[in-house]
């Protein structure tokens, strides 16, 4: 029998020295990414800032705000060289065991409809759409709707 080594990742909080890396992955993964600054602002708000390293290198991240008994998952990304491999799994089961454990009542989200991999991970996960926000993404010759998706916490859940 002969031992594979599995490669080695963790989940733990976004310091200011991976910002270079999350918007590289920001930047390769959407055509209207935020920016650096916005970045920076969520670290400084005290939002919930994580990213996943892999073999050392930064593999995606997850922000997450959480106030008055609601929690709002504002960004998840996964590099394109990790996907598929259950990051976003991961990060999203990070994010929601945050939100249990500020208190959070329900998590928010929105998706773009053109992103069916990312809508099936929320449901798969027990989210589900409760609307649309009619032209919320800056998209290729125009606008798109978000879906609204939410998450209700179940006590002792």
């Amino acid at each position: 029998m002969v031992a594979v080594a599995r490669p080695s990742s963790e989940v733990r909080a976004m310091r200011r020295e991976d910002l270079d890396a999350v918007v590289a992955i920001e930047h390769a993964s959407y055509e209207f990414p935020w920016s650096a600054g916005i970045f920076r602002d969520c670290m400084q708000a005290g939002h919930n800032c994580w990213v996943i390293v892999h073999e050392g290198d930064i593999a995606g991240y997850g922000i997450l705000s959480v106030a008055a008994g609601e929690a709002h998952v504002l960004n998840v990304c996964i590099a394109a060289t990790h996907r598929g491999l259950g990051y976003g799994r991961r990060m999203m089961r990070r994010l929601i065991d945050l939100a249990r454990w500020y208190g959070a009542e329900r998590i928010f989200l929105e998706v773009r409809p053109s992103n069916p991999v990312a809508k099936d991970l929320y449901d798969s996960l027990g989210f589900t759409e409760i609307g649309r926000r009619p032209s919320y993404y800056p998209a290729r010759g125009g606008r798109e709707d978000a879906i609204v998706m939410a998450l209700d916490m179940l006590p002792g859940g």
